[in-house]
Order: C-alpha cells, then sequence, then structure tokens
C-alpha cells in the first residue's frame, strides 16, 4: 500500500525497467478550453501532454508487438481517457502534497535516477539514452516519473505516521478470535463404506473373524478418496458428518464401530491412531503477526479516507474537453502495494 498514484502509465520508469531488463464536468478551478485536454482545479493538461503519453504507450504496443488501437476505435478512447485519467490524478496529488507541506527534492530524484540506471540499465548512461529514443520518452519524463513516485511515497508516510496499536488491543483481538489460532481435533481412521446394511453386517462379521480390513475396504467400499488407501484417512473434527465422527473419536484405539449409519450409507470405522488433541497457539507465538495485521488494517482505513476525501473534494474541480470526461461511472483510485 505504498503507491497512492494509481498510473498504469507511469510510463516512463515502467516502460525504460522493461526495456532496460469520479471527476464531473462542473468545475470551480477553471474550463478545459482551446489546447487543454483537462483542467484540474487551476492546473492545466495539454492535449500536448496527453499526445505525448499517447506516443509513448505506442511505442509501448510496438515494443510487444501488439496492435496498437485504431484511432477512432472505442479501444483506442479508453485508452486515452484512461493516460488522461492517470494525468488528472497526478495532477491532483501534487496539489495535495503541497497543501500538506509535501515535499521531494532534486536531490532525492537524482539517487532515484541513478538506482534506475543501476538496476536496469548497468548504469550506462549510453544504453539508457538509446531506450529514451526507442520508448519514445524524454529523461524529463523519467525525472518526473521518478519525482512523482516519492511524492507517493512520501504523502503515504505523512498520513500513516502515528498510526500505532496498542498491546490490549492485540490481546482483545486474540481473545475475540481464538478459533483462528486453534487447531482441532484429529484422527487417523479406517473405514469401509456400503449402501446396504446387511452387507454392513456380514462385513462386521468378518472382520470380527479377523479378515483384513484394508481387503475388504479395497473390495467393498464405494468411498472413491479413501478405497485405494485401504480405507484408512485422516479425520479432521468438523469435517466429516456427525455420525461419523461421534464414533470415530469415540473408539480406543484399535477398536471396531458397528455399522453406523450416515446419509452416505454404513460405515463400519476403525481406529487406527489414538486422536490427537486440539491446540491453541499460545498468544505469545501470534502476537507480533497479529499486531502487524492490525497495523495495516489501520494504515488501510486511514489512506483509503484520504483517498475518498480527495476524490469528494475535486468533484467540482475538473473539467474535461468534449469527448474526454470519463464514464460517469469511473471508481475512485485506491492504493495498491
Amino acid at each position: 500500500m505504498r503507491r497512492l498514484f494509481l498510473v498504469p502509465l507511469v510510463l516512463s520508469l515502467t516502460l525504460l525497467a522493461a526495456a532496460c531488463g469520479s471527476s464531473s464536468n462542473d468545475n470551480k478551478g477553471g474550463t478545459a478550453s482551446g489546447d487543454d485536454a483537462a483542467v484540474v482545479n487551476g492546473d492545466h493538461i495539454t492535449q500536448a501532454m496527453l499526445d505525448h503519453r499517447m506516443n509513448a504507450a505506442k511505442c509501448s504496443y510496438r515494443q510487444q508487438k501488439k496492435t496498437f488501437p485504431t484511432p477512432g476505435t472505442a479501444g483506442y478512447q479508453q485508452l486515452r481517457s484512461g493516460l488522461l485519467q492517470n494525468l488528472v490524478q497526478e495532477v491532483k496529488y501534487t496539489q495535495q502534497a503541497k497543501a500538506m507541506n509535501v515535499t521531494v527534492t532534486d536531490k532525492q530524484v537524482d539517487a532515484q535516477m541513478k538506482t534506475l540506471k543501476d538496476q536496469y540499465c548497468g548504469g550506462s548512461e549510453k544504453k539508457y539514452r538509446a531506450q529514451l529514443k526507442t520508448l519514445c520518452v524524454t529523461d524529463a519524463d523519467v525525472r518526473q516519473d521518478a519525482r512523482t513516485r516519492l511524492l507517493s511515497d512520501a504523502i503515504y508516510k505523512k498520513l500513516i505516521a502515528g498510526i500505532k496499536v496498542a498491546d490490549a488491543q492485540v490481546k482483545s483481538y486474540y481473545e475475540s478470535h481464538l478459533v483462528n489460532f486453534t487447531t482441532p481435533q484429529t484422527r487417523v481412521v479406517s473405514h469401509i463404506l456400503v449402501k446396504k446394511k446387511a452387507l454392513a453386517d456380514r462385513l462386521y462379521a468378518q472382520l470380527k473373524d479377523g479378515a483384513s480390513f484394508a481387503a475388504l475396504a479395497k473390495k467393498y467400499s464405494i468411498d472413491p478418496s479413501s478405497r485405494a488407501n485401504g480405507g484408512q484417512l485422516t479425520d479432521t473434527r468438523g469435517s466429516f458428518v456427525p455420525q461419523f465422527e461421534k464414533a470415530a473419536f469415540a473408539l480406543r484405539t484399535g477398536g471396531l464401530s458397528k455399522p453406523v449409519r450416515s446419509k452416505y450409507g454404513w460405515h463400519i470405522i476403525h481406529a487406527d491412531k489414538p486422536a490427537t488433541p486440539h491446540q491453541t497457539r499460545p498468544f505469545s507465538e501470534v502476537k507480533a503477526s497479529i499486531k502487524q495485521q492490525l497495523l495495516q488494517q489501520k494504515t488501510n482505513a486511514k489512506v483509503q479516507t484520504w483517498l475518498n476525501t480527495v476524490e469528494k473534494e475535486y468533484k467540482s474541480k475538473v473539467s474535461y474537453a468534449p469527448g474526454l470526461a470519463p464514464p460517469a461511472t469511473t471508481t475512485t483510485g485506491t492504493t495498491t502495494g
């Protein structure tokens, strides 16, 4: 959940890595006109900026040997609208960062750029420049994307600063969710399942006289999951029908049940091993993982609330050029890892 900016085409970084290795039209902040594709609270996104992204996307399609959508088609309009929404989202969060006094320095961007080049281009400036040309992006594009990602991280860190989970909350969660930390009883048994009681009685008599349980199970049992194993299976308490489990767990080890009826037919059960007791993991063993889980829940809730607030705030602050407004059903952004 470290990225607030959902930009499928934070193009330059994403493509370079691969190559080297709900808003409305009513707007109080300005109206899109002339060369604008959109205006976000007074900040203009030009048609040229959008065309630049489209061109980079076209290069991406070519690199992946995919057919680029034909202008005028639904696929083309969907791609163009999606890229514009990425740009709008970037502007929204950049404005929000200023309001939150969140900044990214040029030094941070330089360090991010070095990491990028080292990781994906082997530190080669020549290779980096060649890939910029291949992907139809500029060094300024990549730097802006690096700044956007760093800004995203900085906003995230500020939003979650101070979020804590008290030990009392962890303990309370553990005590109210004990079933999640408990391993139920199990028992290894063998059984023969048949449809008719007369057959079950006959097989029971043979077993009492010393017949091989496994041999009779392979020959007569209609349970496909255990027949090949001589009828043997592991019963985890709560996973089998009640009639079967009552008999299976009541038997002494080595004991043989009389035919037991369930909705599946008649069972003859042999207790192969002692039952294992149910076990509850101690609090000390799961405390850390519970605390991390609760912390993540609080973090997710805090960030999602902020995202929802931003989307609500900008409902009347974004306008689009004709034909570029998103569908009315456009969903709000979410966070991702």
